[in-house]
């Protein structure tokens, strides 16, 4: 969100400087969305109440997992599914068993 349109946030996406100023707005969006779902899986480790900490965890979790998924489907890019969805999904997967 922040470094978008720097050399590093343009070298980690593999962006010309120009399309990074011309997508710099979508990405502050895209950041503020990752960020208020990074903020639902901090307060699933926070709660109080440990029945509803694994029910935030799951959802937000889930959360994670579908964007990834619908990033892959939109983009064909595996390495979102690599970096985003199978992190999310093998959180799940030991969420559920463990």
């Amino acid at each position: 969100m922040v470094w978008w349109a720097t050399p590093r946030g343009q070298k980690a996406f593999g962006m010309t400087p120009e399309f990074a100023r011309e997508t710099k707005v979508l990405a502050a969006n895209q950041g503020l969305y990752n960020g208020f779902l990074a903020a639902g899986l901090v307060w699933s480790l926070v709660h109080p109440d440990p029945a509803m900490r694994w029910q935030i965890a799951l959802f937000f979790l889930g959360c994670v997992a579908v964007a990834g998924i619908f990033g892959w489907i939109t983009t064909r890019s595996r390495r979102i599914l690599v970096v985003q969805a199978l992190p999310a999904v093998l959180a799940i997967v030991a969420l559920v068993v463990f």
